[in-house]
């Protein structure tokens, strides 16, 4: 694989696409460090305030040098991509939106990293467009359904949720709080960018909380369609996720065709970055063996 281009800061690798998939028409912003490699897409959670750059700006660099292409997709509703109020499936809305920007770049092919909502996306991308897919990695989120042993929604869920309502530095404290298993590791510049990264958009803001009161259900249950994906799929969790139990993660293994699992210790839900080397090194070994 080729080398890409060293200079992988956000502006630098900033990009706006116009996608039309269906009834879609929308403005999509998306990071892409070029490089004729294969391509590995990265999608976002839904958290207020997160972007591709943001939720992998600790990974892009070490894919990146390994020879890949690496594409971070800001979904409808985040960052720098067009507002939009859903109605139905986020998980559909997402992946039509990765299907028009994949068209877009004429990638036929590609991995999927996808955290918390993004691995939501990525499954319902992989079961719309299953010849698509080459390897899926799926951390903290899949859609396997609701855990069997943690209250719906949980601890975490609420508090995003909250935060989405009252958009404020101590209610983003709260959910970060418990988003890490060491909150330590959260720094004042980090909250701060994080906030202001929310409320510079706060159309976003007002359009989830629209989007659940219309359908609180925005992450349908795939449980029972899990077995048409027959892509090799790493499954990462940490044990401590306060957001996403882990044992939603093991229903994700049961489930699919061509699954394994690795789990986290002294870990919330953000495993990409609070073990973000290790993370690297074990994602870019699945990909390339």
């Amino acid at each position: 694989m080729s080398q890409a281009s060293p200079a992988l800061t956000e502006a630098a690798t900033s990009k706006f696409m116009r996608i039309t998939e269906g009834d879609l028409d929308a403005q999509i912003h998306y990071n892409d460090t070029g490089g004729d490699g294969e391509t590995v897409v990265m999608l976002h959670g839904s958290g207020p305030g997160a972007t591709g750059w943001a939720n992998f700006h600790r990974n892009v660099d070490a894919f990146a040098a390994a020879g890949y292409r690496v594409v971070l997709m800001d979904c409808l509703g985040w960052g720098k991509s067009d507002a939009v109020e859903c109605t139905g499936s986020r998980s559909d809305l997402n992946a039509r939106t990765l299907k028009g920007l994949l068209d877009g770049l004429g990638l036929d092919k590609v991995h999927i990293v996808g955290n918390s909502m993004g691995g939501h996306s990525a499954v319902a991308f992989a079961l719309s467009n299953p010849t698509r897919v080459r390897k899926l990695i799926l951390m903290g989120g899949g859609t396997g359904g609701p855990s069997q042993f943690v209250p719906m929604p949980t601890e975490g869920i609420k508090l995003l949720q909250g935060l989405y309502r009252e958009p404020t530095i101590e209610n983003l404290k709260k959910m970060m709080n418990v988003f890490v298993f060491d909150p330590s590791s959260m720094t004042e510049a980090l909250f701060q960018a994080r906030l202001d990264n929310m409320l510079a958009r706060r159309d976003h803001l007002e359009n989830f909380v629209k989007s659940l009161a219309a359908n609180p259900k925005q992450f349908p249950d795939q449980g029972a369609r899990l077995g048409e994906i027959a892509a090799p799929t790493l499954v990462i969790w940490g044990r401590d996720d306060r957001f996403v139990p882990m044992d939603t993660g093991l229903r994700l293994v049961w489930g699919m065709q061509n699954a394994e699992m690795h789990i986290f210790n002294r870990c919330g839900h953000w495993a990409q970055w609070e073990h973000a080397d290790k993370f690297n090194r074990m994602v870019l070994d699945f990909l390339a063996n």
